[in-house]
């Protein structure tokens, strides 16, 4: 009868060959997935807010570059909903930097919850927001949008045992009109946030004739 041939694992020096090779695979597809969650995690942070875990300023420009350069031809309504807390800072400093900063997180959920999922909201900095809003072509529709946002963010909060009452001033800016580019258009929507700050209303749109110089950049 034929010898059988022994299997190649079975010769006591290919053995333990194969087996360090083996091992030297498996601790390569180990680093290398800890270098692509590595990756994955620091590219998560470089675009997400800490606090709130809102895509941040940086995001929100890319975001909306990539919409502005992406219409080409044709004109696709856009709007930029810029969102300051009003007292915020006098609730802070009262109650401590905990209690503000559990407060800025459920302003950003309610937020969150409250737009359509098509849409973004960004934390900017401190207690300032931004929602990009596409797709909206009346004036009628994104003051719907802009109340709804309002009555979110006004109801009572409740953090720990306090039960907080803060309410956001909204400036709306749309595209074109009120500019063609990411600067142009955060820069009118913030100017209309301190019109509306100013007049104690809940929102406000963005009129050319009182642009205001307010020095806010949108830049990463």
């Amino acid at each position: 009868m034929p010898v059988s041939k022994r299997h190649k694992e079975d010769d006591p020096h290919v053995g333990p060959e194969l087996m360090a090779l083996r091992a030297l695979l498996a601790k390569t597809r180990e680093e290398l997935a800890g270098a692509q969650e590595r990756e994955k995690r620091a590219r998560y942070l470089a675009f997400h807010d800490d606090l709130t875990a809102l895509p941040n300023r940086r995001f929100f420009r890319e975001r909306l570059d990539l919409a502005l350069s992406s219409h080409g031809a044709a004109i696709v309504p856009l709007a930029v909903l810029y969102l300051d807390l009003d007292g915020f800072k006098a609730l802070n400093d009262l109650y401590g930097h905990d209690t503000g900063d559990a407060l800025l997180s459920a302003v950003a959920k309610r937020l969150a919850h409250a737009l359509r999922a098509e849409d973004l909201v960004s934390r900017l900095a401190g207690d300032e927001y931004a929602c990009l809003i596409s797709g909206v072509h009346s004036r009628q529709r994104l003051q719907q949008i802009a109340a709804t946002l309002f009555d979110a963010v006004s109801a009572p909060f409740k953090i720990g045992a306090l039960e907080l009452i803060v309410r956001p001033s909204i400036g709306i800016a749309m595209y074109p009109q009120d500019g063609s580019t990411t600067d142009e258009l955060v820069k009118a929507a913030d100017s209309a946030m301190y019109t509306a700050k100013r007049q104690k209303s809940s929102y406000a749109f963005f009129r050319a004739a009182l642009r205001r110089v307010t020095g806010t950049q949108l830049g990463g």
